[in-house]
């Protein structure tokens, strides 16, 4: 049975910590996992579910979110990336397994970039490769409510932003889903001392995600409606990594993560352990740059060229 172990640790003066559900008789290396501006480490069940049994599941409080200390003003992404290597390096392992998802899939590239040989797989969702100045606009007006203390109604709208409102689009448990993260923020704002900070940097972040990476095996994946980045912009930057594979699952948009939380544990499961991704339920194996139909609930899979 896997052990919880909850662990505090210090970067550059912040305190921070982390989650780690230890399996005893690993099949990979453990799998840290990096979530949104609001997510803490208590938010991946899922993950536990399904990586548990294979791996030791790392979740974690970076400064900024969470229980950890707030980032200071003007802080960049290379404290964050440091508290990661420092979790890999407690964890007393060479290497770890990396997964990103929205706003932590910068800090995982980023790690990976600057330490490669510290990361054996790394999985990346919802990236926001591409974030128009419209986006920006749309999310600083619901930070702006920040200052009127209206809270409900910059839940209501941070929640409306990330997700896709097009009632074309079939999304699983959509709304589900969106009442989910409107309370999560709501939650969030009202109990975390620094949780609109954190809200200001992540609406404000200009994330890189250039420079491409190598040596590091890669998988990337979407909802099949992400209106925060399209799947097409997801994959684009998935063909910066060499050799990396991109998916994209159906009926989902940003949040796919609540939406298809089952898919997207098991798809993190067989990547980590190197099983074959395309014989899981509803998939369809594709050639680079094609397009075969899908089941409503199915993933597309792509070499990048």
């Amino acid at each position: 049975m896997a052990d919880e172990i909850i662990r505090t640790l210090t970067v550059e003066g912040l305190r921070y910590g982390y989650r780690v559900l230890r399996q005893p008789s690993p099949r990979t290396e453990p799998v840290v996992i990096l979530g949104g501006a609001l997510q803490g480490m208590y938010g991946w069940p899922q993950m536990d579910d399904h990586l548990g049994p294979l791996t030791s599941v790392v979740t974690a409080d970076l400064p900024g979110m969470g229980d950890a200390d707030p980032l200071p003003p003007g802080a960049g992404d290379d404290v964050l990336h440091a508290a990661v290597t420092g979790i890999i390096d407690d964890l007393n392992v060479p290497r770890a397994n990396l997964f990103g998802f929205s706003y932590g899939t910068s800090i995982a590239f980023g790690c990976a970039q600057q330490h490669p040989g510290r990361i054996a797989r790394l999985m990346l969702g919802g990236v926001p490769a591409h974030i128009t100045e419209e986006q920006r606009n749309r999310w600083g007006r619901a930070v702006d409510r920040l200052e009127t203390g209206d809270l409900e109604g910059l839940a209501g709208l941070a929640a409306g932003v990330l997700m896709c409102q097009d009632p074309e689009r079939k999304v699983h448990r959509g709304e589900l889903a969106r009442r989910y993260v409107r309370r999560s923020f709501l939650y969030a704002l009202t109990h975390s001392p620094h949780a609109a900070r954190s809200l200001h940097r992540a609406l404000g972040h200009r994330p890189d995600f250039s420079g491409g990476l190598t040596g590091v095996p890669a998988l990337v994946f979407a909802g099949e409606h992400d209106t925060v980045t399209s799947p097409e912009r997801q994959r684009a930057f998935a063909a910066t990594i060499e050799g990396s594979r991109f998916a994209t699952i159906g009926e989902s948009d940003h949040w796919v993560v609540l939406e298809r939380p089952d898919d997207v544990a098991d798809l993190a499961a067989r990547f980590f352990t190197d099983r074959p991704l395309e014989p899981a339920p509803g998939l369809a194996a594709l050639p680079a740059q094609s397009r075969t139909p899908r089941t409503p609930a199915g993933r597309d899979f792509a070499d990048t060229p």
